[in-house]
């Protein structure tokens, strides 16, 4: 399908969808206490991107595609936003609407970033993955085919959950922790932020996330190419290579512990694009090719139309 074409049903899917909107938990939320600071959306005059702060009540947003078209599969989507805000649109509703396109079910997931430390913001992730297996009969969803998907600070927490399964968080209830219903089946990560540890990361998501002076073990923990295995999901990443908030070795870090350890996945880099496009137009061939390359891959492993 031509980029221009994908951006046009994009654009259609907006007025066609019907999203539902559902509460990520029911009763007391783990981890970090509520923000002292009122959830707000901002968007300034002239900025394309709508950046949601100081989230009080994670969600989920669902879109779900034609039945007819629906290829059964689904991908949690975590905007991007350094951990401080989150990108809701051009990272979140109108990638959920895209994947609608190719008969993929996009949940977009409005996790606790600003004020929050971790591990909460991987409970959340989480928590988005057990929800959808839950409705997967309902939305027409397999819960065999149900992935995550993230962007920037979004693509270092979708990250987490494709590779730090196995490992058991404070505040995680043990036996719901114990079906591993939290485990993507796949993954994608689009210019992701991975180390934090090595100093080629991304210094404001890893202050936001674990603090300027966080123990070395946690840093090495969080910075996800070190925690790669033969277990990890099938991956997809996309990164430039000028992009200078998040250099591209982000990527290729991840890559190579795929390649080490045998995970089908793909790498793409552009040369140009910069960092934060998502689908935005006039952001060069990437913002329009990206989604291309990832529908072939998803088709190719039998997960879209």
């Amino acid at each position: 399908m031509r980029p221009l074409l994908l951006l046009a049903l994009t654009a259609a899917s907006v007025l066609a969808s019907s999203p539902i909107d559902l509460p990520l938990w029911s009763g007391t939320m783990p981890g970090a206490p509520l923000s002292d600071k009122p959830e707000a959306i901002v968007q300034k005059a002239g900025d394309p991107i709508v950046r949601v702060t100081h989230v009080q009540k994670p969600d989920l947003r669902v879109f779900l595609p034609d039945k007819d078209k629906a290829s059964g599969a689904a991908v949690i989507i975590y905007p991007g936003g350094g951990y401080g805000i989150l990108a809701i649109d051009h990272e979140g509703y109108q990638i959920a609407q895209w994947l609608n396109t190719i008969g993929v079910a996009g949940i977009v997931c409005k996790y606790r970033g600003t004020g929050y430390q971790h591990p909460t913001p991987l409970l959340d992730a989480r928590q988005a993955l057990r929800v959808t297996r839950e409705h997967a009969a309902e939305w027409g969803i397999d819960p065999h085919k149900v992935g995550c998907m993230g962007f920037s600070a979004g693509g270092h927490l979708a990250s987490c959950v494709d590779t730090l399964f196995d490992v058991k968080l404070d505040g995680e209830d043990a036996a719901v922790f114990a079906t591993m219903a939290h485990k993507p089946d796949f993954a994608a990560l689009i210019y992701p932020v991975i180390d934090m540890s090595e100093g080629f990361g991304h210094s404001g998501s890893k202050n936001t996330l674990i603090g300027k002076d966080a123990p070395p073990e946690l840093a090495r923990l969080l910075s996800t190419q070190l925690q790669v295995t033969e277990k990890t999901p099938p991956t997809f990443l996309v990164s430039t290579s000028d992009d200078n908030g998040v250099p591209p070795v982000n990527s290729t870090a991840f890559y190579a512990a795929m390649f080490k350890h045998k995970v089908p996945g793909e790498l793409h880099i552009w040369e140009k694009g910069g960092h934060g496009y998502g689908m935005l137009p006039n952001h060069g061939d990437v913002a329009a090719e990206w989604p291309v390359r990832m529908a072939k891959w998803l088709q190719g492993r039998g997960l879209a139309k």
